[in-house]
């Protein structure tokens, strides 16, 4: 018999798809879990993998599309099999779902995030009673291999049946009322002078979070001037020896601020925390999200438990994801799950700047470049090297006296290098 399949939401934050690629076409079979098509997300370009075995005997959208989570996208079934009825029948469930939105328009406005994860996290636990967990035969028995419980995985698939992809990036449960990540500010898309520029999915979802970050956490700002002279020698030092053993990575300023940063959340753990409506939750782990420049705008790819890595295994991770990044080849799970989240633009020249929290972090430290500069050292005024640094911090969360000794850790780890190699 024929089934449906609708478009996945492939990203947290996905509520419509760009249709990029068929991979398939119709007349040709494909097995549960064979990659179907590619999709632009409000992220990267995804691939989405079916959860039915058959012959693809309809596609029902074209490449360059846009197709709202939810909606028809294909029909998989047995080959030869009539769909004409099926595809009428299809049709008017589609029209009938869509009538209530436009007899009472004020019903159709956007529900919270934090509502709609409430109701997630209500169903997870109903199911938990006892009732079957939608789950295809695949995800169940990678599940099964990799010790997970099917009821704490959100699935993605048509009523919220759980397929491969979700068992791949499924991790330990988020609190309850964690949102999803927010995109920070980014670059301007190409414009045409006198045109209007169609918003990519990316920029409607920078465009529709940020005012909701900004407009629901209350940010303050701390600010320090870094001495930077040490860990410029010491890094220029690292490099000569990289280079001399053809190691093939290389040590950027940002590697060092991401592995200060880390070591400096792992002793001040309420730095690592998330507001989740009625209490503050403290991860377990201590994962920095990126701020990477792409051409749609910025994606924050994650280096996970980043206070065990060192300092080469941070550069490598960061150089890599950001390649996948610009790509938009970059998987859910190596952009969400951040704790913690690092902006840098030093390497355009910028002194300093203020960042937005990218939630569901608790702060978001936001670096200029590092420059020589007139200081006063022993009542002389000397070239020093400084770096100043801003932290921006959600006020639900995290007090004053908190956010100013977490930088001062990290100020003790960006001025004496060494320590971070330790």
């Amino acid at each position: 018999m024929a089934e449906v399949m609708e478009m996945l939401a492939l990203s947290p934050t996905m509520e419509e798809g760009t249709l990029a690629e068929w991979l398939k076409q119709e007349g040709d079979s494909v097995e549960e879990g064979e990659i179907l098509a590619e999709v632009e997300t409000d992220k990267a370009t995804m691939e989405m993998e079916s959860f039915y075995t058959g012959t693809i005997l309809k596609l029902l959208a074209e490449p360059g599309q846009t197709v709202r989570v939810g909606d028809p996208l294909v029909v998989i079934g047995e080959a030869g099999e009539d769909i004409s009825e099926f595809l009428k029948d299809a049709g008017a469930a589609a029209k009938k779902k869509k009538e209530p939105a436009e007899e009472a328009p004020e019903a159709a406005e956007p529900v919270a995030e934090e509502s709609k994860e409430v109701s997630t996290t209500a169903a997870m636990e109903t199911a938990g009673d006892g009732r079957r967990v939608k789950a295809s035969p695949l995800a169940r028995r990678m599940a099964e291999d990799k010790g997970l419980e099917l009821s704490a995985i959100t699935g993605s698939g048509p009523g919220g049946r759980i397929i491969k992809r979700d068992v791949e990036s499924a991790r330990k449960a988020p609190p309850a009322g964690r949102r999803p990540s927010a995109e920070l500010v980014g670059a301007d898309v190409s414009m045409v002078p006198g045109q209007s520029q169609p918003l990519s999915q990316m920029r409607k979802a920078i465009a529709r979070r940020l005012v909701e970050v900004w407009q629901s956490t209350p940010h303050f700002y701390l600010t320090k001037v870094i001495d930077m002279a040490t860990a410029m020698e010491k890094r220029k030092e690292i490099n000569a020896h990289l280079a001399a053993a053809d190691a093939g990575v290389k040590i950027s300023v940002n590697d060092i601020i991401v592995k200060a940063a880390a070591a400096a959340l792992a002793e001040f753990p309420a730095m690592n925390s998330a507001f989740t409506g009625d209490s503050v939750y403290q991860f377990d782990e201590v994962n920095i999200g990126v701020a990477v420049a792409i051409e749609d705008g910025l994606i924050t790819p994650t280096v996970r438990n980043a206070d065990q890595k060192s300092l080469g295994a941070i550069a490598q991770e960061i150089r890599e994801l950001a390649g996948r990044a610009r790509d938009k080849k970059l998987k859910p799970e190596e952009y969400s799950s951040h704790t913690f989240s690092i902006s840098n633009l030093g390497m355009y020249g910028i002194d300093d700047f203020m960042a937005v929290i990218n939630p569901p972090d608790a702060a978001i430290l936001a670096c200029g470049s590092v420059q020589k500069v007139p200081v006063v050292q022993d009542d002389q005024i000397v070239i020093g090297t400084r770096m100043k640094i801003s932290l921006a911090c959600d006020h639900r969360v995290v007090d004053g006296a908190v956010g100013a000794q977490f930088l001062q850790k990290l100020q003790s780890y960006l001025e004496n290098p060494m320590l971070l190699l330790v």
